[in-house]
């Protein structure tokens, strides 16, 4: 029965749609291609376009993105999940919360402006040993200190959602010590909030070089635990955005519990295998996809299957 109403959801959503064995042939909502070539599979909570290549392991994606909002509070009641419309009362916003925001170096030299003097060559240089390039430049506002506190050091500048810098990353280009010399400020805070899609697919990684392998909507975590009163914890809970895990093999531990906490406010979670590699960032953009697409998709059913399997 609650197939069947999920189907009809569905219908109200995308249109009509063909058979075809099991499946059920839609018009694609995010290629709009003139043929239906959007499958989907009810039982099998699964759908792909033929087309433009959209696929996804949970149905509920659709309605999320193209649904109403009844929509949305029908289809959760349908699949026993949480009623997201009142989960904002779970994280109410602090009277007295101040949004943090600080200096770039007084030293802090932009790449973006395309220089190539000898300090800038040195640090392009090394970006491009890590594989990045100036369109990464570009879209993370890299540039370095040839001076100062934090000289001889790569700076990637965060900005909140009025694009006020509220933290920064500078690694050093030459090897000096120690490796990672970042400001003595609270790590609470989304990584480049003002380029984030809540709507699309999220990476969590570690670190900030991770972020530029895993694409334009990664977030690095800096080492925090992501408590459930974390300021992207509960933003990825408000926002209802499908993720995918890819932290360090060595933060495995740390990893399951996070995943853990998210599945307990249903979230759509997919795990990333990125061994034998120590980090994302020694992993090229293209590997980094091919992983990301034979993602594990985890729920509260298979969840402690995936732990012990993996503790094998």
């Amino acid at each position: 029965m609650s197939e069947t109403k999920k189907l009809g959801i569905l219908i109200d959503i995308l249109g009509s749609y063909f058979r075809s064995g099991e499946e059920k042939l839609f018009y694609c909502p995010y290629c709009k291609h003139h043929k239906a070539k959007l499958s989907l599979n009810v039982a099998k909570n699964v759908y792909k376009c033929w087309v433009c290549d959209n696929s996804g392991r949970d149905l509920r994606r659709l309605v999320r993105r193209f649904g109403t909002f009844l929509q949305k509070r029908e289809w959760d009641k349908l699949s026993n999940r949480l009623d997201m419309s009142t989960i904002h009362e779970l994280f109410p916003e602090a009277e007295d919360y101040v949004e943090q925001t600080t200096s770039l170096p007084d030293d802090f030299v932009s790449l973006t402006n395309g220089e190539n003097n000898r300090p800038s060559l040195s640090v392009r240089s090394y970006l491009k040993t890590r594989g990045i390039g100036y369109d990464d430049v570009l879209r993370w506002k890299i540039g370095y200190c040839p001076s100062g506190e934090y000289k001889n050091r790569v700076i990637i500048p965060s900005f909140n959602m009025e694009g006020r810098v509220n933290y920064f990353t500078a690694r050093s280009y030459t090897n000096d010590y120690p490796k990672y010399k970042n400001p003595t400020l609270p790590r609470d805070i989304v990584f480049n909030q003002l380029y984030v899609d809540w709507d699309k697919d999220l990476v969590l990684v570690e670190g900030i070089f991770d972020a530029i392998v895993a694409g334009p909507n990664a977030i690095p975590i800096l080492g925090s635990d992501l408590r459930e009163n974390s300021r992207l914890f509960q933003e990825i809970v408000k926002h209802d955005t499908p993720i995918y895990m890819a932290l360090d093999p060595d933060m495995e531990k740390k990893a399951m519990k996070l995943i853990s906490s998210l599945l307990s406010y249903d979230a759509e979670i997919y795990k990333i295998d990125i061994s034998p590699h120590n980090d994302v960032g020694e992993m090229s953009k293209e590997e980094f996809n091919v992983r990301k697409n034979e993602a594990v998709f985890l729920n509260s059913d298979n969840y402690l299957m995936y732990r012990v399997w993996n503790s094998l």
